[in-house]
């Protein structure tokens, strides 16, 4: 059986990237809604159907496990997801938590970096009332970082005109975390990395959520039956040119090296 992971496109890579570290010899499947992204600027009952559409596909694979690897997503539709399947569904959500808790040695503000509609929605909200106490989480959409991602387009001419606009309104020396709360945003660290101290972290959901998958599946499902093969699939039809899987291969070659 497989582990399948979702997300509207390539941003879930990241977390997928995460999980293939810790458990190298499970089967994969990743499956990106092309055909809609980017999911932030949608309405929510517009990514609710396209998410259960291809969760249903999903489904249909021969899955033990699955992660719904978008923040938006999961604020959207986990709930309804997991009334649904009998199988383990792993959400993500912005990691404000941990960066909170960070704030309590640094006593700098928390900045949550994510798309438009992740950021409106209550399950958000909630998570902010939950673990923030005063005003010292700040919200900032970035869907542009989005759009980037899914052309290929990470060379520094294109991204750091981008962020020195929509950063430029805030007083970035204030912040001592910064939550990267859309799973596309891990590619862009380093552009990032500019425009903040090298004392502030940088931090995201995606070791949580691959720590998470992985107790799981030792409490519940037969562990490491695979080979790590991963079959990719882009709204539904499976990848098999080689460009785009040639392109899959560097982003995990890129995640690598921002890890050194």
């Amino acid at each position: 059986m497989k582990i399948g992971f979702f997300d509207s496109g390539i941003g879930g890579l990241t977390v997928l990237h995460q999980a293939i570290r810790l458990l190298p010899k499970e089967d994969y499947i990743f499956y990106a809604d092309t055909a809609h992204v980017p999911y932030g600027e949608k309405s929510k009952e517009e990514v609710r159907k396209y998410i259960l559409d291809a969760v249903e596909f999903i489904a249909q694979q021969n899955v033990k496990a699955l992660v719904i690897a978008c923040n938006t997503a999961t604020s959207i539709v986990i709930e309804e997801l997991r009334r649904r399947y009998e199988f383990p569904i792993l959400g993500i959500e912005p990691a404000v938590k941990p960066a909170v808790e960070r704030w309590e040695g640094k006593r700098k503000k928390v900045l949550v970096l994510a798309t438009n509609l992740t950021l409106k929605e209550k399950k958000y909200h909630d998570l902010i009332s939950k673990v923030a106490h005063g005003d010292i989480v700040d919200s900032l959409p970035l869907p542009g970082l989005v759009e980037l991602a899914e052309k290929f387009e990470f060379d520094e001419d294109s991204v750091i005109p981008y962020l020195e606009k929509e950063l430029s309104a805030l007083d970035l020396r204030q912040y001592g975390t910064v939550v990267l709360g859309c799973t596309h945003f891990p590619y862009f660290v380093k552009a990032l990395r500019k425009f903040f101290p090298d004392e502030v972290d940088l931090i995201s959901g995606s070791i949580g959520t691959a720590n998470h998958l992985k107790r799981i599946l030792e409490d519940k499902n037969p562990m490491n039956e695979g080979t790590g093969d991963i079959e990719f699939y882009k709204s539904g039809i499976k990848v098999e040119d080689k460009d785009t899987l040639s392109k899959y291969e560097a982003l995990f070659q890129m995640l690598d090296d921002l890890e050194k």
